[in-house]
């Protein structure tokens, strides 16, 4: 059997204002905070780890980097939409009353790919779909301290919507590279059609839902806007097979990173859209107790010498 991705690990999108990124999350759309760092690689800013499980475990993550800059330009050739799952269409009605009442706006339910689905922006327009997954709801460890009834909440990533310019090129990296397969298509918006790709164990929570739009200007960095997804690979044997097999195909990469929380291999497929390969382990309770998770800043130990200086440059968030 070939070397195969389990999922989505986690999503990194960018916030201009982490302060009300914060408040949204948490109080809006119930995430528990479970990490509350730095980027490692620009230290002034904030990297925040929401989670729709209390555990923060993999597949459940939506991260933050705190960056002042202007909206995203869209276009193609980015990621365009994230996917989140609820375990119930009764879930979905209750999203759709509760996103109403905080003046949040969003779509009617709608059927996307056989599944029910609510289509919202956040406060910084940041793009989401809501659907319906009743597979894993058994699984879910929900946060006490969520302001949504356990039965409703977020249980973790669903699919994730990318737009290219090239779809072969694309095709190249998820088939052949990443050992993805192309399972189905679907037509949504003005008959374009969206071609999805799932890996390891298939499901919402381990597909990309990719569409060519070669009329699309590319798009540019900014608050709103994706970094990257990052893929699962459950253990250090596999990764360092991941990056063997990266290394023998001459992609141009990062090579290993350890973000202490996990490893981490980043680089981007042709039409420029950023991935990254993330262990499982060793997961965000190696340095907190799991009951206090986020609650106050933790730095990998390759910083924590600098730790005066780099909570002095931080906004507060509370």
């Amino acid at each position: 059997m070939s070397l195969q991705l389990h999922g989505i690990h986690h999503v990194t999108a960018v916030s201009a204002n982490i302060k009300k990124n914060y408040q949204f999350y948490t109080q809006i759309m119930g995430l528990r905070l479970v990490k509350r760092s730095v980027n490692q690689d620009d230290v002034s800013a904030y990297h925040l780890f929401y989670s729709g499980d209390a555990r923060g475990i993999p597949g459940n993550d939506l991260t933050f980097f705190d960056w002042d800059i202007p909206k995203e330009q869209r276009g193609s050739n980015s990621i365009t939409r994230i996917g989140l799952r609820v375990p119930t269409l009764e879930a979905l009605k209750f999203w759709r009353n509760w996103l109403v009442e905080h003046r949040i706006t969003s779509n009617t339910i709608q059927e996307i790919d056989n599944r029910p689905t609510l289509l919202f922006n956040d406060i910084e327009g940041q793009r989401f779909a809501l659907i319906v997954d009743e597979s894993e709801s058994n699984q879910h460890v929900a946060w006490e301290k969520s302001p949504i009834p356990a039965a409703y909440q977020i249980r973790g990533q669903g699919p994730i919507w990318l737009s290219v310019q090239h779809m072969r090129y694309l095709d190249a990296i998820l088939s052949q590279v990443l050992h993805m397969r192309q399972v189905r298509q679907y037509t949504q918006k003005e008959n374009l059609q969206t071609f999805v790709y799932e890996m390891g164990p298939g499901g919402p929570a381990a597909e990309l839902h990719v569409q060519e739009e070669p009329h699309l200007p590319p798009s540019q960095l900014g608050a709103g806007a994706v970094h990257h997804v990052a893929f699962r690979t459950p253990n250090e044997e596999e990764y360092q097979q991941w990056i063997e097999k990266i290394r023998s195909l001459r992609i141009p990469n990062s090579g290993p990173v350890d973000r202490f929380w996990f490893r981490s291999l980043y680089f981007r497929e042709p039409n420029g859209i950023l991935f990254e390969i993330a262990t499982d382990d060793p997961g965000f309770a190696i340095d907190e107790n799991p009951e206090t998770l986020g609650e106050k800043v933790v730095l990998p130990p390759f910083l924590e010498p600098k730790r005066a200086e780099i909570l002095a440059n931080l906004k507060p968030i509370d």
